[in-house]
């Protein structure tokens, strides 16, 4: 890209936001941006993916997209796929089992965990029997666990309805983000880590520990569980008896949440406008886990098109992303 293309795309990233899309590689801010890093077989495409993972190596990346399209409807094509330090993959699995894949997280012991994220319509047929589960794999693909009743939406211990995010805790406490708007749920729950129901805490509503769309889960040094209250505009902050803490509204608008090793925040806001909470803008919100400090903001590269919903940041600081809307994948390089 020419200079003037990048002091372009500093200065006026709106404006800019054809040309981003049109190039693999670009700068946005103090990062160099590399869409094509990741590389499919032959016309195989990725489709709008909202999860995206670092596996136990620090290096390789996992994704839960939609079979190439905007759901897994009909599809026989494998949704979780692994893709090396270079962006080849090299792994795949879970070709016919998925509605609308959503959330996923890989725990201490290197399993996939991933929530289906719809159910029936009462229309399409090819839906009935599937959704509104959170499932455990090995990183070999081996079905291990599954938490909720196929097809089945619900509010109960053993039903989820539009499940978001799942978390693994470091001694094994499983947390599911229950709920994506509308008439879906908005809670939290906890399960042992043999699938057990402990508890559930949260409702509709704005007030301090309800949720708006429970979208994304994360867990600093502490324990403390950060949860993306996307439709509420905030992050709350819970222990992990589901004890409110704290809630941080200088983070945006949050789709994708990603706490790294030290303790720094990752955020992605694909919402946000002057319409849809004013003051902030779409792009990624870095920060203290810590304290709330707000240290760097990258925008959008796509602008006010923006669609990127998930976060994950390697061992070495690299930031991926995951778009829904855009279909795509990134890889966000520190100049």
């Amino acid at each position: 890209m020419s200079r003037s293309a990048r002091l372009c795309l500093a200065a006026a990233l709106a404006a800019c936001s054809a040309v981003a899309s049109a190039q693999h590689s670009y700068t946005v801010g103090s990062y160099s941006v590399d869409g094509g890093h990741f590389e499919t077989a032959a016309g195989r495409k990725v489709g709008s993916t909202a999860g995206i993972a670092i596996d136990r190596d620090g290096s390789s990346v996992w994704v839960f997209e939609r079979c190439g399209a905007n759901d897994c409807v009909g599809s026989s094509v494998a949704p979780i796929l692994k893709f090396d330090a270079s962006g080849r993959v090299v792994a795949s699995f879970g070709a016919g089992m998925f509605i609308r894949p959503h959330g996923i997280h890989v725990d201490r012991d290197g399993n996939i965990w991933v929530t289906d994220g719809e159910g029936s319509d009462g229309k399409d047929t090819r839906r009935n029997g599937k959704g509104h589960q959170v499932f455990k794999f090995t990183a070999a693909g081996q079905l291990l666990m599954t938490l909720g009743q196929a097809g089945v939406a619900g509010d109960g211990p053993d039903t989820f309805n539009m499940p978001s995010a799942v978390l693994v805790a470091p001694n094994g406490d499983i947390f599911v983000g229950d709920g994506h708007g509308g008439m879906s749920n908005a809670r939290v729950l906890k399960f042992t880590k043999e699938g057990r129901f402990v508890k559930a805490w949260g409702k509709r509503g704005a007030a301090p520990g309800d949720f708006e769309t429970p979208h994304g889960l994360a867990m600093d040094s502490r324990g403390r569980l950060f949860v993306g209250d996307r439709e509420n505009n905030r992050v709350q902050i819970f222990d992990q008896d589901g004890k409110f803490l704290d809630a941080w509204t200088q983070f945006g608008r949050p789709s994708g949440i990603f706490v790294d090793r030290n303790d720094i925040l990752y955020v992605t806001d694909h919402q946000s406008d002057e319409k849809t909470n004013p003051g902030f803008k779409k792009g990624i919100t870095i920060g203290s886990a810590r304290d709330g400090k707000v240290t760097e903001f990258i925008p959008d590269p796509d602008g006010e098109a923006g669609s990127q919903e998930g976060v994950a940041v390697d061992a070495r600081g690299t930031i991926y992303g995951s778009l829904t809307g855009g279909m795509a994948l990134r890889k966000y390089v520190k100049e």
